[in-house]
């Protein structure tokens, strides 16, 4: 019989200094069998660090042509395209051929850096890509704090960023591996 996903209920406080965005969304996070605390954790920080009112979590490793999150323009056109891991040429292609702006967040530490060092030189053609790195130790810290309810508040200033969950904070990094150009 098929596992199914755990059911995660999150008040996400985003206070978003560089950006001017002040906003508390409540997610419903389906976390996949085979996803790990960490990842499901840093979907919701990618959540955060792009929240707008029309930014929503997808059905994410459960579905291939989907993003971890996206968002969809009023007409249904995709905005963005947001995904966790280390995909392939061929899917970051199509997806910066499906979506105005394209965000990739790799963790996991050496596999990462190894993704990147051979996939670099491939990405410089897309203006619309941005990759990001999410270090694997911010990524466990994250992971301990996982909760079936959690209120967690994120605090992003001057590039950094702070989430705290109860009485314990952890503080994340993300390091920009390439810029999009717009």
């Amino acid at each position: 019989m098929a596992q199914k996903a755990t059911i995660y209920k999150v008040e996400l406080s985003v206070s978003d200094m560089d950006r001017h965005y002040y906003e508390t969304h409540k997610l419903t996070v389906a976390k996949h069998p085979s996803e790990t605390d960490g990842r499901m954790m840093l979907r919701i920080l990618a959540f955060a660090l792009n929240a707008d009112e029309q930014l929503e979590m997808t059905k994410g490793l459960s579905t291939d042509d989907e993003p971890d999150i996206w968002e969809k323009s009023l007409s249904g056109e995709l905005n963005r395209w947001i995904t966790l891991g280390l995909p392939s040429e061929k899917i970051f292609r199509q997806s910066c051929g499906k979506a105005k702006s394209v965000i990739i967040y790799t963790y996991g530490g050496n596999p990462a850096d190894m993704w990147w060092s051979k996939i670099k030189n491939s990405t410089t053609r897309f203006d619309n890509l941005m990759v990001v790195n999410l270090a694997q130790s911010e990524s466990k810290q994250l992971a301990e704090l996982a909760g079936r309810t959690m209120q967690m508040q994120v605090n992003i200033q001057e590039g950094d960023v702070m989430v705290s969950i109860g009485d314990s904070i952890v503080y994340v990094n993300p390091v920009e591996l390439k810029a999009a150009k717009h």
